[in-house]
């Protein structure tokens, strides 16, 4: 079993926090890494719920009216498939490229070797200004 540590860069120097997965495969294409990537994702966006509202003084139906209900609203819902779908065409159209260890992976349909404790870098391309 593999621990992927996923992390997200951009070139304009931004990085996010890492994050792990567990993955039982030794060898996966770039394709099925995205998709469980996304999956957990919108997995993990879709389970979330905001907090219930705990107020000692409640507004009045007035003040909701006027300020709206923020804390009542549903929380939207993401579909993997369309995520799935938007990150491989941002692939194609070179909009970040995937390091996988040090190496570069080039195709999506390309293999990667997980290991113990491999670490996937997404890097963002960010066009330069006027070019």
């Amino acid at each position: 079993m593999a621990t992927v540590t996923f992390v997200d860069e951009s070139t304009a120097g931004a990085r996010t926090p890492a994050w792990a997965l567990q993955i039982f495969e030794e060898r996966l294409t770039l394709r099925e890494l995205i998709r469980r990537r996304i999956h957990q994702e919108v997995a993990e966006h879709n389970a979330a719920s905001p907090e219930p509202r705990r107020l000692l003084v409640q507004p009045t139906s007035t003040e909701r009216a006027l300020n709206g209900d923020r804390g009542e609203q549903p929380r939207r819902r993401v579909d993997p498939q369309r995520q799935i779908a938007l990150a491989e065409q941002a692939f194609r159209g070179n909009g970040f490229v995937v390091l996988v260890g040090d190496r570069q992976v080039e195709e999506l349909d390309d293999e990667v070797d997980l290991r113990r404790d491999t670490e996937v870098t997404f890097l963002k391309l960010v066009p330069l200004v006027g070019g």
